[in-house]
């Protein structure tokens, strides 16, 4: 039930990618194998521990949001996914960049 869920907020550590896994693999579903490497999440986590969040209901992930930092003066606006993520490895992170750019959210309540 929901309505007594216990539920919490908290930034994604490594120790999280076996549980976060299954969530991405429900949520992609429409997409097989479309999913974050631990490599990636690991890489992303140690660039910018701070902009990856997870939410918990029930003591299970349930989603997530995954965030870098970067220069938008050094993209225009039509700018790819490929080419703001540094083509997902995060390089383009910067800590001096002056926007937060969203690399994924997901969420869905597993049973």
């Amino acid at each position: 039930m929901i309505d007594s869920a216990k539920i919490e907020l908290r930034n994604l550590s490594v120790k999280d990618y076996k549980e976060l896994k299954i969530s991405m693999v429900e949520s992609y579903e429409a997409m097989p194998n479309e999913y974050w490497s631990e490599r990636e999440i690991k890489n992303l986590i140690k660039k910018f521990p701070d902009g990856q969040f997870c939410i918990i209901i029930n003591e299970k992930i349930a989603g997530c949001a995954l965030s870098i930092i970067v220069d938008y003066d050094k993209y225009d606006d039509s700018h790819t996914y490929e080419t703001i993520t540094g083509g997902e490895n995060f390089s383009t992170h910067t800590k001096n960049g002056d926007v937060i750019s969203g690399s994924d959210v997901l969420s869905c309540i597993h049973s």
